[in-house]
């Protein structure tokens, strides 16, 4: 990296990590993943970090301009990134259950995973009632590609791909090529 590479990743790139870490709330995390983009981590929660995790791709869009989200909202809320995670630029998990991602898993840019229905469907609870939940479960080798969201109560099959902005609503079997909204198998790999 020559001397105007590193003098801009250091005022666009480091100065910013250093930002969010300084923002972030969350007390309860273990683990220390590689930062190659800010990331803001915010709740009560237990986030857990695996070995090599990587948050975010400075090859990719959005470096100088993007961070990663990643919510643990309620004192029993758990987000799980397992060994070889890479959260791509701009991704975000929020979780009010938990949401664990499992080994060797590819998180693309923008991507959201997210366990709950934000605000309950009843409209007399909306703004006061509590929202449904569900665990998230990303079994390994999983991919899912740039723009997709991941809805509660899903498990998403081991090796298997969730191509560009999918709307992941209901389970996707091991080893399989899922896209669409609502995502439903394409192929098998």
């Amino acid at each position: 990296m020559n001397i105007t590479a590193r003098i801009k990743f250091f005022l666009f790139v480091t100065l910013r990590v250093w930002k969010y870490k300084f923002l972030s709330d969350c007390q309860r995390i273990s683990g220390k993943p590689n930062l190659y983009l800010p990331i803001l981590l915010s709740g009560k929660g237990k986030i857990s970090f695996g070995k090599n995790v990587q948050i975010g791709v400075s090859a990719a869009h959005f470096t100088y301009s993007s961070y990663n989200y990643i919510l643990a909202f309620d004192d029993d809320s758990e987000v799980v990134l397992g060994d070889n995670v890479v959260m791509a630029n701009g991704a975000s998990i929020q979780a009010t259950s938990k949401i664990s991602i499992e080994d060797n898993v590819m998180i693309g840019i923008n991507c959201l995973l997210v366990d709950t229905d934000g605000h309950d469907l009843d409209p007399e609870k909306r703004m006061t009632g509590v929202p449904k939940s569900g665990a998230i479960t990303v079994k390994k080798n999983v991919i899912i590609y740039y723009n997709s969201v991941v809805f509660k109560g899903v498990t998403i099959g081991e090796n298997s791909v969730i191509g560009a902005c999918s709307v992941v609503t209901k389970d996707i079997p091991p080893n399989v090529f899922a896209a669409g909204n609502p995502a439903r198998v394409i192929r098998s790999l």
